[in-house]
């Protein structure tokens, strides 16, 4: 896992980044009409977008 101390939106520790990117992920899945086999790629793409 990435150092969470680069972050801009301030310090966070670990558990609250994955947190995070686990809510941007189940934000994006539902977008994306909750599809199946994709749990890689959407969240990579939450990832990026909580690192932002």
């Amino acid at each position: 896992m990435a150092k969470v101390s680069g972050l801009k939106k301030g310090k966070l520790s670990e558990a609250e980044l994955t947190e995070k990117i686990k809510e941007k992920a189940k934000e994006l899945w539902e977008k994306k009409g909750r599809v199946q086999g994709q749990d890689q790629e959407i969240w990579l793409e939450a990832e990026k977008l909580v690192k932002k």
